[in-house]
């Protein structure tokens, strides 16, 4: 992130922030806006976050300041409440007192087995971001520099069971169908597996298609807002069916860019998954039905150790 201050004028410092060990730390590619793509240093919870500051004056000009700080913040940012950051959490150190720059600085930071209790995400309408703040105090106006990194969490899924969705859907007299997917839960690399078994059919369909919706809630009533997303559509079957047919479905999760489901997220936003079932007759009339479906991050899709509670997954 560039260096600000307050008036918005150019700063008169170059401040650049280095991670210990970034060389070797594996780099997460994330898309932060419609056509911008950034990486950033992966961590996890109760990980310590070190690294140095680098402190060039421009122009070999002295620069008064009022001290020089460093934060590691975790916050959320509501699009449509931007004058408002939540921060769940922040941790402060002082790195110098009230003096003079005249050249280059270098300044050692080190926050300890840091929390990190929820996963980083951007969102539609919502980013939960953690990050190093660096501040130089000035009488005028702070010069601030912001760099990123960030975080996955591995937290299972809270019910025991991961049973099998059966469920049976139609229009009375005209069509019967029953639907079954092999689980309620997957992991990000996991195939979902299932069929659809035609037990009436009286109405001509002209195809089928399968999709997963990514609906992202953010805000509470009365200000809250919904978004829907379509990260995959399939057709799964093309043709009028016939009573007794059965359709296959196989769906492989590796290839899309999904998150864990994230529920109630300090209470500020949810990101849930649905699959969608959609049947257009001959007429292009639309029938469809949805099922929430829970995904999960595992140890082992990053390339680490499985933990205790992934040894059964």
């Amino acid at each position: 992130m560039s260096i600000t201050n307050l008036f918005g004028f150019s700063a008169p410092v170059d401040i650049q922030v280095a991670f210990n060990g970034e060389e070797e730390r594996k780099m997460v590619e994330v898309k932060v806006d419609k056509d911008r793509r950034e990486k950033f240093p992966l961590y996890f919870d109760g990980e310590t976050v070190a690294g140095k500051i680098q402190i060039r004056v421009k122009d070999g000009k002295k620069l008064e300041h009022n001290g020089i700080r460093v934060e590691f913040v975790g916050n959320i940012e509501l699009f449509y409440d931007r004058g408002n950051h939540y921060e769940f959490s922040s941790l402060q150190q002082d790195l110098a007192v009230p003096g003079e720059l005249r050249a280059s600085s270098t300044l050692d930071f080190e926050f300890k087995n840091v929390e990190k209790m929820y996963e980083s995400y951007h969102g539609i309408n919502v980013k939960l971001r953690y990050f190093i703040r660096v501040t130089i105090l000035r009488r005028l106006a702070d010069v601030v520099k912001e760099r990123d990194i960030w975080v996955y969490s591995y937290v299972m899924p809270t019910e025991s069971a991961n049973s099998s969705i059966k469920m049976e859907v139609g229009i009375e007299d005209c069509l019967h169908i029953e639907f079954e997917y092999n689980r309620s839960k997957y992991h990000l690399k996991d195939v979902i597996v299932g069929k659809i078994y035609f037990l009436l059919v009286r109405i001509k369909i002209k195809h089928m298609e399968l999709s997963i919706i990514r609906r992202e809630t953010t805000g509470a009533a009365p200000n809250q807002y919904n978004e829907s997303e379509t990260i995959t559509k399939f057709e799964i079957m093309d043709g009028a069916p016939v009573r007794g047919e059965t359709i296959p479905i196989r769906l492989f999760l590796g290839g899309f860019e999904l998150t864990p489901t994230f529920r109630e997220v300090n209470k500020k936003f949810s990101t849930r998954y649905y699959l969608n079932l959609v049947l257009v007759d001959e007429e292009h009339r639309r029938y469809f039905k949805q099922q929430e479906i829970t995904i999960f991050r595992r140890r082992v899709d990053d390339g680490l150790e499985p933990g205790d509670d992934e040894a059964d997954s």
